[in-house]
């Protein structure tokens, strides 16, 4: 494979030089989670490879969950994680848990090391300024699992026209102050639709859109509304892959120019899917 990840590195080319000057000044909002979060090893891979976008005039706005520290730390405290359709339940003693962890743990965690690669980044949450508002899901008075009504990008373009990365934990309120759990995937739809970003990346655990689950080599490295309708009938995407593929939906009808689900896992995925044409993922464009 040319421009690849021959031996776990990254080559710079051709393709590579001519895609870094059409990126130059763009905006990539770029969702963070699950395995590649939790791996200390890729976990600094993948704040390297951010740096190498910023330092090629990228900007950059990091979303981030993680589901899997919440759920550590909800069993330390002896309760017991409740999910409803794969969806977490999020009564409001979770709510505490979910807030601690992610905006006092996770959130500063990444902005040290994005600090440590000379990266200048600003932890936030939706709260924060108010700048994302949100409600609950579910018809119930202690169910803080959220959705997003609104976002108000003038905090994000003020730090990212002065440089600063936003790096953005996904929980947000409302008007009444009430916190709201909201899916990391959404938020950064969301966000990305409201700034017109030039990309949307989900980081994920899966290579991306498979024909085959159980073949990789079957990855659909391209789609459009009309194949991922076709793949949804045919029931190839499915389960966990329908709220990744509705948040790229979502932002490429809100804007946004190309949306891309990758495996965070794969060392310098991140880097791979941008700077060449080789896409290690799947790529969704209107």
């Amino acid at each position: 494979m040319s421009n690849s990840l021959t031996a776990n590195r990254f080559y710079f080319s051709d393709d590579t030089l001519s895609l870094a000057r059409k990126y130059t000044g763009s905006t990539f909002v770029i969702k963070y989670g699950g395995s590649a979060m939790q791996d200390d090893d890729t976990q600094v891979q993948v704040i390297k490879d951010l740096s190498l976008l910023y330092y090629l005039g990228i900007n950059i706005i990091l979303v981030h969950g993680g589901g899997m520290f919440i759920d550590q730390w909800l069993r330390r405290l002896n309760i017991q994680p409740l999910f409803k359709n794969g969806i977490r339940v999020t009564d409001s003693q979770t709510m505490d848990i979910v807030e601690m962890v992610l905006i006092g743990r996770v959130n500063k965690k990444l902005v040290s090391l994005l600090n440590q690669n000379n990266l200048v980044s600003v932890g936030l949450s939706g709260q924060d300024a108010n700048f994302i508002t949100g409600s609950s899901i579910f018809n119930s008075v202690d169910n803080f699992t959220g959705q997003v009504d609104s976002v108000d990008p003038n905090l994000l373009s003020l730090l990212v026209s002065n440089r600063f990365v936003p790096v953005i934990a996904s929980i947000a309120c409302d008007s009444n102050g009430n916190r709201y759990n909201i899916n990391a995937d959404t938020i950064a739809s969301a966000i990305a639709t409201s700034i017109k970003a030039d990309k949307l990346i989900l980081l994920t655990d899966t290579p991306g859109v498979l024909l085959d689950l159980y073949d990789t080599s079957t990855l659909v490295r391209e789609l459009n509304l009309d194949d991922i309708e076709s793949l949804k009938s045919s029931k190839v995407i499915s389960g966990g892959m329908i709220p990744k593929i509705q948040s790229c939906v979502d932002a490429l009808n809100g804007g946004v120019k190309s949306t891309h689900i990758i495996d965070g896992r794969i060392k310098h995925a991140l880097l791979h899917e941008v700077l060449t044409y080789d896409r290690v993922g799947s790529m969704v464009v209107l």
